[in-house]
């Protein structure tokens, strides 16, 4: 019987029943699978990985293979890959149904990490492929389950989990459903899904499986190691974030919405007169003429560049929110369709959303998207954004609602530049960045910072922070932050915050919301990005004129004001330690913000903690999440010394302490004696 492993010099392949299987070396201690029911593997699908580095990839001839039999090996590190070409005797002309079948074992002791898994003894394998027409198919990849597993990462959902084992996600963008497709395992391994497909991943106690709806190849990435090995290896295989420039580290004020010009000035103007710190000041939506001009109405905002001067003079930074709608009544509408720079449809107008506009009173436009996948409409929109608001000197972009945001939303109906809907969607809200951080760059500017509503894998290396979207307002939401944001920081977004205080609702004078509020900024101050948002009172008709209360941090009342004020000046005296963090973040890939389990992953507790985090190596943050409470208890990791940074009480690890937390209070600990200026000097 023929043998179907076929050493390629550098990598491993298995060619047999019409599939080719590819495994070849993708970065230090990592490699990368592909496989396909046709003959040949397509080489430039769009995903998230770069091109494997020389110098640390294990590329052709640093990677070792060995083939005995009917089973091969590839060593790359701390990672071995067996492939099992045929479990059947090997006079046996019928192949075995597992045949194929790869399993991921720790090079130092052998130690199984990870293994595909055939649905059924005989049909299918771990591999399926249905046809849906014209070459593509719905794909499904399976792994054995682990008893016990924890698993993390994910990108961001509200679903209020850490460890998402059990859980069943959709991989789509939407509104505060953020999908990248990164898992972080406690057995010592992360695997990424390199593929924008519209799916999902069920991680179920049966088996983990990966769904692609509709795609030619599968494709996915393996690293093993130690939790902040793992974010090291993904960071280098899909990209390191730049440096945050220090501005980006300082407090950012925004609410829905400054609806003019001189309202905008006068809260900057009342920070200064406060002498409190803001580096970021936000000109929301509707700022603008129509939806898709990408430029300030003269009627509410007449002067732009003199408005920016004015803040330059407070040393205050201007962020723009830019859209990646067009509403048919936009001067760029037409060119834009006839230029093929939008988001094309496979039946129907090309129309993805109704949104309203300035000049159409009560009814909504019908608006379409342009295409951030096409090369030549990101240049299009970029060269709009220079002449409106960069060449005003405004360099922060509030990239809202590019999951894109489709009402209703049917993803398959789509057709991008980059491929049809289901095979590539969710590669949207990383090429809008991406569109950014290009212009940015052509035009000489070398701090690039966007914040966006989604992303996907690989979005960091464009300086694109992520906010988790139109959230709660209430200890509920807040909850489900914090595990969202460790999620985040897990899958390879250093940037990341929350409206701070939730963003439907919440009454500045009600006492129950202060206090949410109060909690949810002292939160705030500890996460990467410090950002006040939100849309105070009732809900509203969504039009052009709507607005919320006041935003403020004199918004609610004197004793939350002196609260608020004490964690201002408490971010601007961690600044520099901050930055410390995200200097490491761009250098090697470890996130500021850290489930305990990345610096402690000896401790089993650790990896159970989903209320309390590490800020840095060195600062343990727990924050207060229910309402009334003036004590918690804390977990604090083994391995370490704890001291109380209000009281200076020190504490054992692998123990749990309960500590006071009155309104004015977040419960902190310093690890090892470590020195940080939690304390304002008397």
């Amino acid at each position: 019987m023929p043998n179907h492993i076929h050493d390629l010099g550098g990598a491993l392949e298995w060619r047999a029943r019409g599939e080719t299987l590819r495994v070849e070396p993708w970065g230090r201690d990592s490699v990368r699978v592909r496989a396909t029911p046709g003959g040949a593997l397509l080489p430039d699908l769009p995903g998230a990985l770069l091109d494997a580095d020389p110098a640390t990839a294990g590329t052709a001839g640093t990677a070792e293979i060995s083939i005995e039999g009917n089973t091969a090996t590839l060593v790359n590190g701390a990672i071995t890959v067996r492939l099992d070409g045929n479990a059947a005797d090997a006079s046996d002309p019928q192949l075995h149904p597992a045949a194929g079948r790869l399993t991921f074992l720790n090079t130092a002791d052998g130690s199984e990490l990870l293994a595909e898994e055939p649905h059924h003894f005989w049909w299918p394998g771990p591999r399926l492929y249905t046809a849906t027409g014209n070459g593509y198919h719905r794909l499904e990849q399976r792994f054995r389950a682990y008893p016990g597993e924890r698993l993390y990462g994910l990108g961001q959902h509200t679903h209020g989990l850490l460890d998402q084992k059990g859980a069943v996600i959709d991989l789509v963008q939407r509104n505060a459903e953020v999908s990248i497709p990164f898992l972080l395992s406690d057995r010592g391994y992360g695997l990424l899904w390199n593929s924008p497909a519209i799916g999902r991943v069920e991680l179920a106690e049966t088996g983990t499986r990966w769904v692609a709806d509709s795609a030619r190849q599968l494709d996915y990435w393996v690293t093993a190691g130690r939790p902040a090995d793992v974010l090291r290896r993904y960071a280098d295989a899909t990209g390191h974030s730049p440096m945050l420039p220090d501005w980006a580290a300082g407090f950012w004020q925004c609410k829905l919405r400054y609806r003019t010009q001189e309202e905008l000035l006068e809260v900057a103007r009342e920070y200064r007169r406060r002498d409190l710190p803001l580096d970021v000041i936000v000109a929301d939506f509707f700022h603008w003429t129509h939806l898709g001009e990408w430029r300030f109405d003269p009627e509410e905002w007449p002067d732009p560049a003199a408005m920016v001067a004015e803040l330059d003079r407070l040393g205050v930074k201007l962020m723009v929110s830019v859209w990646p709608s067009v509403s048919p009544l936009s001067e760029n509408f037409h060119e834009l369709l006839n230029q093929g720079h939008l988001i094309n449809t496979e039946y129907g107008p090309v129309a993805h959303a109704d949104w309203p506009d300035k000049g159409l009173d009560a009814y909504s436009a019908q608006v379409a998207f342009y295409d951030a996948t096409n090369p030549d409409a990101r240049a299009f929109v970029w060269e709009r954004l220079r002449r409106n608001y960069l060449d005003l000197g405004i360099k922060v972009w509030w990239l809202d609602a590019c999951e894109p945001e489709l009402k209703p939303g049917y993803p398959a109906n789509l057709r991008y530049h980059a491929g049809p809907g289901l095979e590539v969607g969710n590669l949207y809200p990383r090429e809008n960045a991406r569109m950014i951080h290009e212009g940015m760059t052509a035009a000489g500017e070398s701090e690039v910072v966007s914040l966006n509503r989604s992303s996907w894998a690989g979005a960091q290396r464009y300086g694109a922070a992520l906010w988790s979207g139109d959230i709660g307002t209430d200890f509920a939401s807040l909850r489900a932050q914090i595990k969202a944001g460790l999620n985040v920081m897990v899958s390879g977004i250093p940037w990341w915050t929350t409206d701070i205080g939730g963003f439907h609702g919440g009454d500045p004078d009600d006492p129950g919301y202060r206090e949410v509020l109060v909690r949810w900024f002292q939160y705030g101050a500890f996460c990467p990005l410090f950002r006040l948002h939100g849309f105070r009172g009732p809900e509203q008709r969504l039009e052009p004129a709507m607005t919320g209360l006041p935003n403020e941090v004199w918004s609610y009342g004197d004793e939350a004001y002196r609260i608020l004020t004490s964690y201002l000046r408490l971010r601007e005296r961690l600044r520099p330690y901050l930055l410390r963090q995200l200097a490491e973040a761009a250098e090697q890939g470890l996130p500021p913000m850290r489930p305990l389990f990345v610096e402690f992953p000896d401790d089993p507790a650790a990896w159970t903690v989903d209320d309390a985090f590490l800020l840095g190596p060195d600062l343990l943050v727990a924050p207060v999440t229910e309402a009334g409470a003036r004590r918690r208890e804390v977990y604090l990791p083994s391995g370490a010394d704890w001291t109380d940074a209000w009281t200076g009480a020190v504490h054992p690890g692998g123990s749990r302490t309960a500590v006071d937390a009155p309104l004015d209070r977040i419960p902190l600990f310093l690890r090892d004696g470590a020195e940080l200026p939690i304390q304002q000097e008397a």
